[in-house]
């Protein structure tokens, strides 16, 4: 499917009319989110891509280009100090004129927390109803009415609070303040990172730095979302241009739904299908297309994962019958390797950052298809 574009027509009014117009200078952290951005920008300005393209977002070294983006930015853009946490200090240094917008804790936005362990539990896998119920947290912290439906499973602000995310009420804790968010996913992954069982330090770890899994622009519904956000931001600051930014984000919203549609026919085939990820980063995507995994290889993309802890991934791959096994650009592929040893899984890779896809409005939908059609293929 291509993703439609306005009419040249209708692209040179608005060129023309934005001529005399001070475009903001924009900075975006990764490239996913860069391409919502560019979208909604389209036809007005571009925005400047902080994290290059195949880099692990979780750790990173400014270039002078992206230090002088971020110093020039008017507008900043990223997903939160849970993927990111060195940006924050950056932008509180070095973008010191900017009003950055942190998109994970924008109000409507589903959150999930970081799920336990390397190994999913067969109760875990009703994401359609877990889904719903991150929404309804998340719509009631924020007073945003437009989920009904979600309002329904508002009864679990009593419940599994106490718990730290370890049983079938894990998905409540994505009810707490926006304070626990700060500074997460990398601190609670060092924690995890050695023994999956070591629960007491994980539950220090994920309560006192965050407790959300960061990976949220994998969800089209989340996108969507973010969509209005930027338009609302891009036009605060530059109202001249309002018009084309709302239009942009309507249509971009549209393509996504047809997106969606589009995703849902691609993977109806292999519903049935069980597959292991490298590291947990997918849980988005697996609720919003109601395809979970059984478990990733690795609770964290900062670490490798120990002997132990392949052993037993393997030993789920042959009882579960997992038929695939997935790695990612960045990763050891010999992990992959090791852990289907005496299997016969197959395996492909996943690629959650659009690392090979140029940096622009299409990426996002393309990123997206090319998950959908990896693990179709797959499995």
């Amino acid at each position: 499917m291509s993703i439609t574009r306005l009419p040249l027509s209708v692209a040179a009014t608005l060129m023309a009319g934005t001529a005399m117009a001070d475009v903001p200078d924009v900075a975006v952290d990764i490239a996913p989110v860069h391409s919502l951005v560019a979208r909604v920008m389209e036809g007005v300005g571009t925005p400047d891509l902080i994290v290059a393209p195949g880099a692990s977002p979780h750790e990173y070294s400014l270039r002078p280009s992206e230090a002088a983006a971020l110093q020039e930015a008017e507008l900043v853009f990223w997903v939160g100090p849970n993927l990111t946490p060195w940006l924050a200090d950056a932008i509180d240094t070095v973008a010191t004129g900017a009003e950055a917008t942190a998109l994970l804790e924008v109000e409507g936005v589903t959150r999930l927390p970081i799920r336990e362990g390397a190994l999913f539990e067969a109760h875990a896998h009703d994401h359609g109803a877990s889904e719903a119920a991150q929404d309804g947290h998340d719509a009631e912290d924020h007073a945003h009415e437009d989920h009904g439906e979600d309002h329904a499973h508002g009864d679990h602000d009593s419940e599994g609070h106490d718990d730290h995310g370890h049983d079938d009420d894990a998905h409540d804790d994505h009810g707490e303040d926006h304070a626990h968010e700060d500074r997460g996913e990398d601190d609670a992954h060092d924690e995890a990172g050695h023994d999956e069982h070591d629960h007491a330090d994980r539950d220090h770890g994920d309560h006192d730095h965050g407790a959300h899994d960061p990976h949220a622009w994998l969800s089209p519904d989340n996108a969507a979302v973010w969509l209005t956000t930027i338009a609302a931001g891009l036009s605060q600051a530059d109202p001249d241009n309002a018009g084309a930014y709302y239009a942009n984000a309507t249509e971009a919203r549209a393509e996504l739904e047809t997106l969606s549609d589009e995703i849902d026919a691609t993977l109806d085939p292999v519903r049935d299908g069980r597959f292991i990820v490298f590291h947990d980063a997918y849980q988005y995507f697996e609720a919003a297309f109601d395809l979970p995994a059984a478990g990733a290889i690795s609770i964290s993309d900062a670490t490798d994962p120990s002997p132990a802890r392949i052993a037993e991934v393997r030993t789920r791959v042959a009882e579960q019958g997992v038929t695939c096994v997935l790695a990612e650009p960045q990763f050891d592929p010999g992990i992959v390797t090791a852990v289907m040893e005496g299997t016969e899984a197959r395996t492909g890779v996943l690629d959650p950052l659009g690392s090979d896809l140029a940096p622009g409005p299409d990426l996002y939908p393309q990123m997206l298809r090319n998950l959908a059609g990896t693990l179709a293929d797959c499995l």
